[in-house]
């Protein structure tokens, strides 16, 4: 016999709220907690770990890199543990009697499952191939990477895809399942290496310890000697033709330093050269036969 069958709704409600007002309430303010601190603690507990490992030297770069990347892997299966737990509590509230309601479901999970197991191949492969990404170390939020021919910055590891921004700002999007081959531009160390087209009566010599002597000046300058690990220098001849010299340049930088180390040696040298009236190749324009009429 049902109590509530000759009820007004707002009647049943009542009744129901002032039976199970408490219960409701105590499932609503641990899901708060759980939410909210419960990230913070997995946030903090993840940034520990990571900087406490002593597997290798990590430089501090590197260490922000693996922090954001583990932080927004863990934070996020503990929003998924917290979301389904409290979805669970609020349904036995609910309905008391959810369990027996549910029997009948985890019978046929089975059959579920196999029928879901085929139209899911892919959304596994992508899970796993995210695990294997992030535990192997491939690549961190904040590296610069390319993948499939696309280069850009890592802004976001998921379960399922690796997001990348490139410098013209456009997002692409990447199954983790098809990442077979992946650059990483900024693993570590980065290497801060150029070449420059000298005309053909150039001093070599003389040049090398003009682009020493830069490379070296830079790094110890307090705005660029955290960026530089070794000072750029020269490092051989390249390409030699009846127009030009190629003089090829190297240092080793902080991860994503080298390109605006790159920049500076150039914007440097290009001053040194005038200076010393040392002269850069001409490169001849090709000559277009124009079309007799």
């Amino acid at each position: 016999m049902n109590p509530f069958k000759n009820q007004q709704p707002a009647t049943v409600l009542l009744d129901w709220m002032d039976k199970n007002w408490l219960e409701l309430l105590v499932v609503l303010v641990a899901a708060l907690i759980a939410y909210y601190a419960g990230t913070r603690i997995v946030a903090f507990i993840v940034k520990r770990a990571v900087k406490g490992a002593r597997h290798r030297a990590w430089h501090k770069k590197d260490i922000e890199k693996r922090q954001k990347t583990l932080v927004s892997l863990f934070v996020t299966l503990w929003r998924i543990i917290v979301f389904f737990t409290v979805l669970y509590a609020l349904l036995t509230v609910f309905f008391p009697n959810i369990g027996a309601a549910l029997t009948p479901l985890f019978a046929s999970a089975g059959i579920i499952g196999v029928a879901l197991g085929f139209g899911a191949q892919s959304l596994i492969k992508d899970f796993l191939s995210g695990i294997f990404i992030i535990s192997e170390n491939q690549y961190r939020v904040g590296d610069i990477i390319e993948i499939e021919g696309f280069s850009g910055t890592v802004e976001r590891i998921g379960a399922r895809s690796t997001v990348l921004r490139d410098v013209n700002g456009n997002v692409h999007y990447f199954p983790n399942g098809m990442v077979q081959h992946v650059i990483n531009k900024t693993m570590g160390y980065s290497m801060a290496r150029f070449t420059m087209l000298l005309h053909p009566d150039t001093d070599i010599d003389g040049v090398s310890e003009i682009i020493d002597a830069t490379g070296k000046s830079l790094s110890e300058e307090t705005d660029w000697k955290e960026k530089i690990l070794s000072p750029p220098a020269f490092v051989s001849v390249g390409e030699i033709t009846g127009n030009s010299v190629e003089v090829i340049v190297a240092g080793k930088t902080q991860p994503s330093d080298q390109w605006s180390v790159v920049s500076e040696m150039r914007r440097r040298l290009l001053e040194e050269f005038e200076s010393q009236q040392i002269r850069l190749a001409v490169t001849p324009f090709p000559v277009t036969p124009s079309k007799k009429s």
